[in-house]
């Protein structure tokens, strides 16, 4: 969405309960050196992961934070790459943010020291927001509506090239529908087929769904509120059945209405829990059975999928990314990266 984002939130999973005797969890910043604001956020392992923001800056480390390398593409700087998607410490794919030919995507094969521009948006009301991969070689980039309809990109050679997705698998957006860049989070997958792009701007804060790799789409109403600033920011589903839906009106961060909604039939329902994080929050993250939210008035976790939450830090990030294995990673503004401890 065409806006300019304040201060974002974030949300991680842990499996551990912050009742009976949990320990709430712990963000331990590493030092990057520079001041960039990181939407953009990749994490691999827990000494790999990949951070990407303003001024065409993309980081790397491969140590756990201990050292970050600047290795994004060269004669960038004019560029904002909102969202990244690594594969490993040598594969990436980053989305530029912005009208036009602003919206690009690059891919680098070699941990940084050489990047191939694969897509350059043509369509002057295309703004692609964020992107996401089912696997290393299958992904899907999602721009804001274009003649009523939201626009997708496909790849299926792990971002080397992008086609466009029909325009015929798409439902009518509604008036003022649209992305929010936020977190690079505002399209996820889970599984080998299922994708959901999520929504705000319009009369409603939507959902859409695919079960079939990206070719048609289907939208739900979620509960959360919907303005020219508020949405479903972020999605993140544990499994294709199981998942959360973060957002909130980020020019009025400390509104009290309902941040999250919950599914458990594939986004075809959503549902607001009993407890939520107060105020507006842009990243999500599951590890385990457990969630994480960050957002201007800091960071909450769900030890139970999303039902009940408890606020543990009140520092401002963007996005959160956890591994399967359980290597959570945060990052935001004032080139702000941090580790969750165990």
């Amino acid at each position: 969405m065409r806006v300019v984002l304040l201060v974002v939130g974030l949300l991680v999973a842990l499996a551990v309960p912050a009742s009976a005797g949990g320990h709430l969890p712990k963000w331990e910043l590493t030092p990057t050196g520079v001041t960039a604001q990181f939407r953009g956020l990749s994490a691999v392992s827990a000494r790999v992961a990949w951070v990407s923001g303003t001024q065409g800056t993309v980081l790397r480390t491969t140590d756990g934070g201990t050292t970050w390398k600047s290795v994004g593409p060269p004669d960038t700087a004019s560029l904002e790459f909102r969202d990244i998607e690594a594969f490993d410490a040598d594969r990436a794919v980053i989305l530029s943010i912005g009208p036009g030919t602003d919206s690009r995507v690059y891919r680098t094969d070699d941990g940084g020291k050489h990047w191939r521009q694969t897509f350059q948006n043509t369509e002057a009301a295309a703004f692609y927001d964020c992107l996401a991969f089912f696997d290393p070689w299958r992904g899907l980039a999602m721009s804001d509506p274009v003649d009523g309809r939201f626009r997708v990109q496909a790849t299926f050679d792990g971002g080397r090239s992008w086609r466009q997705v029909p325009d015929s698998g798409f439902p009518p957006a509604l008036p003022g529908e649209a992305g929010f860049a936020a977190s690079g989070q505002c399209i996820t997958t889970a599984g080998p087929f299922d994708a959901w792009l999520a929504t705000g701007g319009g009369a409603t804060a939507r959902v859409l769904h695919s079960g079939d790799g990206g070719r048609h789409w289907t939208a739900s109403n979620t509960p959360l509120p919907s303005s020219p600033s508020a949405g479903v920011f972020a999605l993140a589903f544990r499994t294709p059945g199981q998942g959360v839906a973060i957002g909130g009106d980020y020019a009025n961060p400390a509104a009290p209405g309902p941040a999250v909604a919950l599914t458990r039939d594939r986004g075809r329902t959503w549902t607001t829990p009993g407890q939520y994080p107060a105020g507006y929050r842009s990243g999500l993250a599951w590890r385990g059975g457990s969630v994480l939210a960050v957002g201007p008035g800091g960071s909450d976790l769900s030890p139970d999928g999303g039902r009940h939450w408890t606020p543990f830090d009140t520092g401002s990030f963007d996005s959160v990314d956890c591994t399967v294995p359980g290597s959570c990673w945060a990052s935001g503004v004032q080139g702000r990266v941090a580790r969750l401890s165990r």
